[in-house]
């Protein structure tokens, strides 16, 4: 659904886009560092969005990159974790007995209860 909206977004400002160069055909001076030159607005608009778009591209395609990094990091640090021994609850309950003298027993627990 979300796919859904985005190219509809895209189409809508597409279309706000063409409309705004077709009413602005008219010729424009353009001042570069070396000279200057007159253009058609809609080459100018059309362009400056085209520009826009492939920064935005790839600015996204950066971001993407580093996510793909951090997802490859991510499933190896996963699979090491994976790859380590695993204890059940007795054996963890034979190596390190914890034994806490300042809790009641069961036996002791019941017997406050009653």
């Amino acid at each position: 659904m979300k796919k859904q909206w985005s190219l509809l977004l895209v189409i809508f400002f597409a279309l706000i886009v063409a409309v705004f160069a077709v009413l602005n055909v008219e010729p424009v001076e353009v001042d570069y560092l070396f000279g200057q030159s007159q253009w058609p607005l809609i080459l100018i608009v059309l362009g400056s969005v085209l520009i826009g778009a492939l920064m935005a591209g790839f600015s996204g395609m950066s971001r993407i990159r580093s996510l793909r990094k951090e997802n490859k990091m991510l499933k190896k640090e996963l699979e090491e974790e994976r790859q380590k021994p695993v204890h059940s609850h007795e054996e963890l309950q034979a190596k390190e007995p914890v034994h806490d003298d300042t809790l009641p027993s069961r036996t002791e627990r019941n017997h406050m209860t009653e």
